[in-house]
């Protein structure tokens, strides 16, 4: 089992920048895949970016794409969102997910693949 706390949310200026982390206690962090998530009001939560077990493998939605980088560091048991040229409509409370992952390249964009949570991050970006 994995415990998730995200950490870096705030309030920034269109085209800022901020670094969401997400640190995990528990076993074996190096086994889990990681994803991000967000969710607006009145919205559904929302894939954002994903990172495998090993952090050879990534992705991301087509709306941060080229905006937003993940990566992670096994031996801090820490992932990161690095988010640049942040957009109003980047404005949601941010979650990372854990999930076992079969393959070291494995990653998951699906919200419902994924088994543990963190309790989220406020990110509020002003035009």
């Amino acid at each position: 089992q994995v415990q998730l706390v995200e950490s870096g949310g705030g309030l920034v200026q269109a085209g800022g920048s901020l670094r969401l982390s997400c640190a995990a206690s528990g076993r074996a962090f190096s086994s889990y895949a990681i994803g991000w998530f967000r969710q607006a009001p009145g919205k559904e939560r929302e894939f954002v970016s994903t990172i495998s077990r090993s952090g050879g493998g990534t992705a991301y939605a087509d709306s941060v794409k080229g905006r937003f980088t993940i990566s992670r560091d096994n031996a801090k048991n820490t992932v990161y969102l690095q988010m640049n040229s942040l957009k109003p409509e980047d404005t949601a409370v941010y979650y990372c997910a854990a999930r076992l992952a079969t393959f070291s390249l494995s990653y998951y964009y699906s919200r419902y693949e994924y088994n543990y949570w963190g309790q989220g991050t406020q990110v509020t970006v002003s035009s």
